[in-house]
């Protein structure tokens, strides 16, 4: 079961169950199942999460979750399973907003709810990671994480001279110092990679650099996607279009274009 039952079925759930953590912080004992605990109180392996699980860690934290906790767990929990990565605050706020209104979504809220903070408590009782802005990760770890090929054709793989300055990117083409940026540097990026830019490219440029000094992070494409379809529509924001302007990928290689850090997750499935 991936979200959680009404909180009533879950307290009779909670009745006669055993739960013991033995005096170990680093494991939970629950009807004579051992579920491990990371030393951060995260789960060890996040498929081991259950809705009477959460219940006991937030019992152990000196929480007991109402009808809005569960609100805010179970949609860190959808977009973790849409996305195969957990929302960062603005993007939690934002999801929250549009289900239960900005009442809801406001940081008073939030906190009121989560004492420890939604990002760290919300989401380890949640069993999904912890979000990170792209600049709390090393880039170079990354790229490497996702399997990016350093022989891509096409794409600067180490430093090249523009008007003068040396302009150091890392093995994905994604720039280290994202100041060097300007239309000008896209152009050449961009032609380095065999693409004209038109007044389409540069709408999903342009978005992808909004999204990400708003939010922090460079989005994967099917963040991507739904952002743009929300607010420009459908034409262009669609995997179709966004692959005829992007062929090595609208995330990976658009990310390059726009002089951002390589997206975290599944890039472009």
């Amino acid at each position: 079961m991936f979200l959680a039952t009404p909180q009533k079925m879950i307290k009779d759930l909670l009745i006669g169950i055993e739960i013991n953590n033995g005096g170990n912080m680093n494991s939970l004992v629950i009807n004579g199942n051992t579920v491990n605990l990371r030393n951060d109180g995260r789960l060890e392996n996040i498929e081991d999460w259950t809705p009477v699980l959460a219940e006991q860690m937030a019992k152990n934290e000196g929480l007991s979750l109402s009808e809005e906790h569960w609100d805010v767990i179970n949609t860190m929990r959808e977009y973790y399973k849409a996305y195969n990565l957990s929302p960062i605050f603005k993007l939690l706020r934002k999801e929250l907003s549009k289900k239960y209104g900005a009442e809801r979504a406001s940081v008073e809220a939030l906190n009121a709810l989560f004492s420890n903070g939604v990002q760290h408590q919300g989401s380890r009782l949640a069993g999904v990671p912890l979000a990170h802005l792209d600049a709390e990760l090393d880039q170079a770890t990354r790229v490497q994480s996702v399997n990016f090929p350093v022989n891509e054709a096409g794409h600067f793989n180490d430093q090249f001279d523009f008007n003068g300055k040396s302009i150091k990117v890392y093995a994905s083409g994604n720039l280290v110092h994202l100041e060097d940026w300007s239309e000008e540097l896209a152009c050449v990026l961009a032609q380095k990679e065999g693409i004209e830019l038109s007044s389409d490219h540069w709408i999903v440029v342009n978005f992808l650099r909004k999204f990400y000094f708003q939010y922090g992070v460079a989005p994967m494409v099917k963040i991507l996607i739904k952002q743009m379809s929300e607010e420009l529509g459908s034409e262009i924001a669609n995997k179709k279009a966004m692959y005829q302007l992007f062929p090595a990928g609208p995330a990976k290689q658009g990310s390059r274009i726009a002089g951002l850090p390589s997206p975290q997750g599944c890039i472009d499935d």
